[in-house]
């Protein structure tokens, strides 16, 4: 049965909200469309981005130099130098020579009062006289006793016992005469003299002052040294120790003489290296006629090292520094990246120097990206020509 009440047409207010409702879905689903479109897009070209081989650009390479500087701190020491000790104990009783002195081999420098050794000596030359008057008496009955028992006056055997007490006596006389040529040597002593030619850079003692001998339980008198010419020693580190041999030219500076500059030359090598600074003993030898250098002085060593021809010199931007060393990054053939391990040399701040790796025909990449590896293909940089100079 159908209703007789007539159906409501709706109301304007309502079907104004559902049109706007509608339309903002509509934007809402045509936004998100066009957001998903334009991260496809930049997805797309990142992904194409990560593709392209990176773009780099070559460093330039330097030869190494033809000779090559390395300036190390040097110690100078005289050519010969002695510490002078007492031989004999006693007092000092006069000094000849004063440091600074020039003396000559045997000169005397000082003189020594020993009166212990003195009577030691009288002693020993008494008891040699004693000595020798009884092998002289012993001497002279021997050789009777000897003509006796010729005649049978005496037995074979008191003249045997007279020949073997003179031959006593005499090993007593012997004995007694070499304590005297002992103690006589010693008194030799007693006079202070230069070993070799030189200067006395050290006198230190003075008269009346108590003289032990030897070097352990006295001090040291005077020191000579020979400043006709000087040894320079230096620690030449591990790096360039194959390259010094014996004969290499060097010159070295001292502070007190500002740009003045003298010769020396590698005479020897320890041949050793020290275990705690890793480095080479070197000695070298200049003249000093003029007597310029002192002993104990510091110097600047500039060697002279003959160039590598093989060595490189590149900026230190190109270096990659990896776990066990340094690698560079060199451009192949077919713009391939190929990873070479290197040995550096001096290190000049903005370039540094490699020993072995490379060669001065290899391209190198400079500011290499972090992540190329051997194999990678890259681009090479167009090279930018300088720009014409405009006219005023």
């Amino acid at each position: 049965m159908m209703s007789s009440q007539p159906v409501k047409p709706p109301k304007p207010r309502r079907l104004i909200l559902v049109v706007i409702i509608g339309l903002v879905a509509a934007g809402a689903i045509a936004a998100n469309g066009l957001m998903n479109r334009s991260r496809s897009k930049q997805e797309l070209g990142q992904w194409a981005a990560a593709q392209a081989p990176p773009t780099v650009a070559l460093a330039k390479l330097a030869r190494g130099d033809a000779e090559q500087r390395l300036i190390l701190p040097g110690d100078i020491q005289p050519y010969a130098k002695a510490a002078i000790y007492a031989r004999v104990n006693g007092y000092l009783k006069s000094w000849q020579q004063d440091i600074g002195a020039n003396v000559v081999a045997g000169q005397v420098l000082a003189s020594i009062e020993a009166p212990d050794l003195d009577q030691q000596l009288a002693q020993v030359r008494a008891t040699l006289a004693s000595a020798k008057a009884n092998y002289d008496i012993a001497a002279l009955t021997a050789n009777r006793y000897a003509i006796l028992v010729k005649n049978q006056n005496v037995s074979q055997q008191t003249a045997d016992q007279s020949a073997a007490d003179t031959a006593a006596k005499k090993a007593v006389m012997d004995a007694t005469e070499a304590n005297v040529r002992q103690l006589e040597a010693l008194q030799s002593f007693k006079q202070i003299v230069a070993p070799f030619d030189g200067v006395v850079t050290l006198r230190n003692t003075d008269i009346g002052a108590l003289i032990n001998a030897g070097s352990t339980a006295g001090q040291e008198l005077f020191e000579v040294s020979d400043l006709r010419r000087v040894r320079i020693y230096v620690q030449v580190p591990q790096a360039f120790s194959a390259d010094l041999s014996p004969g290499l030219k060097a010159t070295f500076e001292m502070p007190q003489y500002p740009g003045r500059k003298f010769d020396a030359t590698l005479v020897t090598m320890s041949r050793a290296l020290d275990t705690t600074s890793r480095s080479l003993l070197v000695e070298l030898q200049g003249d000093n006629s003029d007597g310029k250098l002192l002993g104990g002085a510091y110097c600047r060593v500039d060697f002279q090292i003959p160039g590598d021809p093989n060595m490189v010199r590149l900026p230190a931007t190109a270096l990659m520094p990896v776990n066990r060393g340094v690698q560079v990054a060199v451009l192949g053939d077919g713009n391939k990246v190929v990873l070479k391990s290197v040995q550096l040399g001096r290190d000049f701040g903005d370039s540094v120097e490699v020993t072995a790796g490379l060669t001065p025909q290899d391209r190198v990449i400079d500011s290499p990206p972090e992540t190329l590896r051997t194999g990678d293909t890259v681009e090479l940089a167009a090279v930018t020509p300088p720009a014409a100079a405009t006219a005023p």
